[in-house]
C-alpha cells in the first residue's frame, strides 16, 4: 500500500474513527486501526471493539492499493503532531513507513487476518438535521445512569412513531425526555430501541459536519440489534441494550398545581454560587412566592448562601430542594432563555421545561426528583 493524503483530512479521520479504540483491549487488533487503500474509493479507516465500529472515508492519492492493521491511537497522536503538509503512507514489509515534511515514523503493524470483520450498517430506517439530533442527544444523555451494574439505565430509548423521534434517559433520580421531528423512510414506522448513552451522544456531536444524519436499526428487542448513524463519509455502528427500559411516561404529571418561570441564565449563575457553600450531600433549597424566589444553601454549624430572584410564580408558596449537580444539569439541557418549573407539592418530582412553542407546549421535559428537608 502506498498513499499520499492531506495532513488535516487524514489527522481528523484517523482521531475520529480511533477515538472508540480501547485503552486497554482485551485483544491486541482491538488496538488497530485498518487501513484500506482502494484506487475506486479512496482510503476507508475503520475502528472496532465487538460493541462500537468507527468508519472514516477520505479522499487520496493511491499510488498502491492495499490494506494494513497499524495501532490506533499512537498513529492518532502522531498525525495530530505532524507540521501541515502532505503525509506519504507506504507499508514496508511488516512495517508502515510515514513521512510528512522532514518527519518521518515507522510503525509496526498488526495481524490483519486476525482482525475481527466489522458489521455491516443497517439499511437505513430514516434521516434527521444532524444539529437537532446532538443537541437532542446531549440534552437527554445528563440524566443517563453511568453505573454499569445497571446497564438499562445507562441507554438512551428511542421511540420512532411516523415522524416522530421520542429520546428518554434516566438514572432514578431525573429524567429527560426530548422530542423532535425526523424523515422516516416508511412513514407509518413505530419501532423502538435502547442505545448506550455515552455512544450515542459521542457518536451524534460528532457527525454534525453533515446537514443530516442517516439513523439505521435492525433487530431491536432481539439481543442483537444494531444501531447505525452515517453522514459526511463517516458512519458508526453500537449494538444496543437488551433489557425493559421503565415506564417512564406514568412519571410525568399531566397537571400541576404551581408554575414558576425564570431567567435561566440568572437561575443556573446563582444556583452555582449558592451550591459552593453546599456539601456534596446537601440539597439546593428553593423557595417560590408571589414576590419572586429565594435560593438557599448550608446551615447554622456550616457556611450559608442566600440569593435572590424575579420570577413568575403562579401558585400557593412553596419550597422544595434538589440536588445541585441534577438541577444544573437540567438547566444545561435547555434551549430557552426562559426555565418553566411545574409542581405538583414540595416532595413529589418536578418538571423542568423551556420557553414554551407555538402550541403551547415544549419538545424537552426534564423531570427532578426533590430532596427531603428535615421537618
Amino acid at each position: 500500500m502506498k498513499i499520499r493524503v492531506e495532513r488535516d483530512s487524514f489527522a481528523d479521520a484517523v482521531a475520529w474513527a480511533s477515538r472508540i479504540l480501547p485503552q486497554k483491549a482485551a485483544l491486541p487488533v482491538l488496538a488497530g486501526l485498518r487501513i484500506v487503500a482502494d484506487g475506486a474509493q479512496g482510503v476507508q479507516l475503520s475502528g472496532f471493539d465487538y460493541e462500537v465500529s468507527a468508519q472514516a472515508n477520505i479522499e487520496v492519492t493511491v499510488a498502491e492499493t492495499g490494506s494494513v492493521l497499524v495501532p490506533g491511537r499512537l498513529l492518532a497522536e502522531i498525525t495530530r503532531s505532524l507540521p501541515p503538509a502532505p503525509i506519504d503512507l507506504a507499508t514496508d514489509g511488516a512495517r508502515v513507513v510515514l513521512t510528512c515534511g522532514s518527519s518521518r515514523f515507522t510503525l509496526p503493524t498488526l495481524p490483519l487476518e486476525e482482525y475481527p470483520t466489522l458489521p455491516e450498517m443497517p439499511t437505513a430506517s430514516g434521516s434527521v438535521g444532524s444539529d437537532a439530533f446532538a443537541a437532542a442527544v446531549g440534552a437527554v444523555a445528563t440524566a443517563a445512569g453511568r453505573d454499569d451494574a445497571l446497564p438499562v439505565l445507562t441507554g438512551i430509548r428511542i421511540e420512532i412513531d411516523g415522524e416522530q423521534v421520542t429520546l428518554a434517559a434516566t438514572d432514578r433520580y431525573r429524567l429527560a425526555v426530548r422530542t423532535l421531528r425526523w424523515q422516516p423512510v416508511e412513514p407509518a414506522m413505530q419501532t423502538t430501541a435502547l442505545v448506550p448513552a455515552r455512544t450515542l451522544a459521542e457518536a451524534a456531536k460528532s457527525l454534525t459536519s453533515g446537514a443530516q444524519i442517516s439513523i439505521a436499526l435492525a433487530g431491536a428487542g432481539t439481543g442483537e440489534g444494531l444501531i447505525g448513524l452515517a453522514g459526511a463519509d463517516r458512519s458508526t455502528t453500537s449494538r444496543l441494550l437488551d433489557g425493559e427500559f421503565p415506564k417512564y411516561r406514568s412519571l410525568l404529571p399531566d397537571s400541576s398545581s404551581a408554575t414558576a418561570r425564570v431567567d435561566s441564565a440568572a437561575l443556573t449563575d446563582a444556583v452555582r454560587r449558592v451550591a459552593l457553600v453546599a456539601s456534596r450531600t446537601s440539597p439546593i433549597r428553593l423557595s417560590f412566592a408571589a414576590d419572586g424566589l429565594e435560593l438557599e444553601a448550608g446551615g447554622v454549624d456550616e457556611a450559608e448562601a442566600r440569593e435572590s430572584l424575579p420570577a413568575e410564580f403562579e401558585g400557593e408558596a412553596l419550597t422544595i430542594a434538589f440536588n445541585a449537580t441534577y438541577l444544573l444539569d437540567g438547566l444545561g439541557s435547555l434551549d430557552s432563555d426562559e426555565a418553566q418549573l411545574s409542581f405538583t407539592g414540595p416532595t413529589k418530582p418536578a418538571v423542568l421545561t423551556g420557553k414554551p412553542d407555538g402550541d403551547g407546549g415544549s419538545d424537552h421535559r426534564y423531570l427532578l426528583m426533590p430532596v427531603r428537608l428535615a421537618s
